[in-house]
């Protein structure tokens, strides 16, 4: 993919899917503002990969879940570089429980996070695009948000919303050239599926009619398409990078 030029904002990006799809979008020639909230010292890792990689990045911390540090992020990323052509919202956090146990904190913290997170970095940066008739977001929703998942009622209606939030805008922005759409993973191999027993792992491999877990890669690759021209004429979709799990 030519990314040749192009400022990218990949939130969450200091490890896991949003680590590769910095990578992915680096390789293709963007430059990517590596965004971050807790860890400095991962997100110098993604820099340090991208530089290696022949690429360039710089990392910049922000809480999506705050409105106004997203604000001054964005600002800060135009002020120094002018323009933002892609935007990717990847940042998002679980706190699992059953529904009858699940807190008011539990449930605020994963909204606040996955949900209005996505909405603070789009809100700020759509004005810019609209100014450039051109952009592209995309947006990691989760197959949960399609089919629901025992345990996971914040994460489900965050993703879900992350979708509804992904078609509105995809109609508010087309008019200028600017496409907006959601990727919709499966089950992935990261450091939180790394820790699952084998037992698990097995019935989970058993709901993947490809009989495997996807990659970070897979998912980044998907991403670095719908970030390019080639999908200039995609805008308002889900994709599932799934295996199969929901067809």
């Amino acid at each position: 993919m030519n990314l040749e030029g192009k400022i990218a904002l990949v939130t969450g990006a200091s490890r896991g899917i949003g680590r590769a799809i910095a990578m992915e979008l680096s390789a293709g020639g963007a430059f990517v503002i590596v965004n971050y909230n807790g860890s400095e010292s991962a997100a110098a890792e993604t820099v340090r990969a991208i530089e290696t990689a022949g690429g360039q990045a710089e990392a910049w911390q922000c809480n999506v879940a705050d409105y106004g540090a997203c604000e001054q992020m964005i600002n800060g990323v135009l002020e120094k570089y002018k323009h933002i052509d892609i935007l990717v919202n990847n940042a998002g956090i679980t706190r699992d429980n059953l529904l009858m146990k699940m807190s008011e904190a539990e449930f605020d913290a994963v909204i606040d996070t996955n949900l209005k997170g996505t909405f603070h970095t789009m809100r700020f940066v759509s004005r810019q695009m609209l100014k450039q008739r051109s952009g592209r977001i995309i947006n990691l929703a989760s197959v949960v948000g399609i089919v629901g998942n025992a345990g996971q009622t914040n994460y489900a209606a965050s993703k879900a919303g992350v979708i509804g939030m992904t078609k509105t805008a995809a109609k508010e922005l087309a008019a200028r050239g600017i496409t907006v759409n959601a990727i919709a993973p499966g089950f992935i191999e990261t450091d939180m599926t790394d820790k699952l027993s084998e037992k698990i792992r097995e019935q989970m491999n058993a709901q993947i009619p490809l009989g495997r877990f996807g990659k970070p890669e897979y998912v980044a690759k998907a991403a670095a398409f719908l970030a390019s021209d080639d999908a200039s004429y995609i805008t308002g979709q889900v994709l599932n990078v799934d295996g199969g799990m929901v067809m």
